[in-house]
C-alpha cells in the first residue's frame, strides 16, 4: 500500500532545496575568500576589494548556515500529523497565483543558474588552458 501524502512529508522531501542551496552558498563564500589571496595588500584598490568580499563571505556563510538550519527543521517534519484543510481556502484566486508564481519563481532561477553555469565552465576551460 502507497503512502498517504501528508503536508509534513512534503515539506521533507522539499528539503533538499535549501538544502542545496546552502552547498550553492557556502560554495560562493569558498570561492569569495579563496579570490581574496590574490589580492595585492600594497594597493589600495585590492584592499577595498579585500573589503567587499570578507564582507560578502561573511554574509553568505551566515545565508548558507540559515539554509542548512531550514532543511534540517523542513526535514524533521516529516512524521507531522495532516492537520484538517479548509478546501475552499486551498481554492482561493490568491492560492492559485502564489503557487504559480513560485513555479514562475523556480522556472527563472533555472535559467540563471544556466547562464551562470555556462559562463563559470567557460572560465573554468580558459583557467585550465592557461595552467
Amino acid at each position: 500500500m502507497a503512502e498517504e501524502p501528508t503536508c509534513g512529508k512534503g515539506l521533507a522531501e522539499h528539503a533538499a532545496l535549501p538544502a542545496k542551496l546552502a552547498d550553492l552558498i557556502g560554495s560562493v563564500a569558498d570561492n569569495l575568500q579563496i579570490h581574496m589571496k590574490s589580492l595585492d595588500p600594497t594597493d589600495a584598490n585590492a584592499l577595498k576589494e579585500r573589503d567587499a568580499y570578507e564582507s560578502l563571505t561573511r554574509q553568505h556563510r551566515q545565508i548558507a548556515a540559515l539554509l542548512r538550519a531550514t532543511a534540517t527543521e523542513m526535514a524533521g517534519y516529516r512524521d507531522l500529523p495532516m492537520g484538517r484543510h479548509d478546501e475552499k481556502a486551498m481554492s482561493d484566486p490568491k492560492v492559485i497565483e502564489t503557487f504559480e508564481n513560485l513555479v514562475k519563481t523556480r522556472q527563472e532561477t533555472i535559467e540563471l543558474l544556466q547562464a551562470m553555469l555556462e559562463q563559470e565552465q567557460k572560465m573554468l576551460t580558459d583557467v585550465r588552458r592557461a595552467s
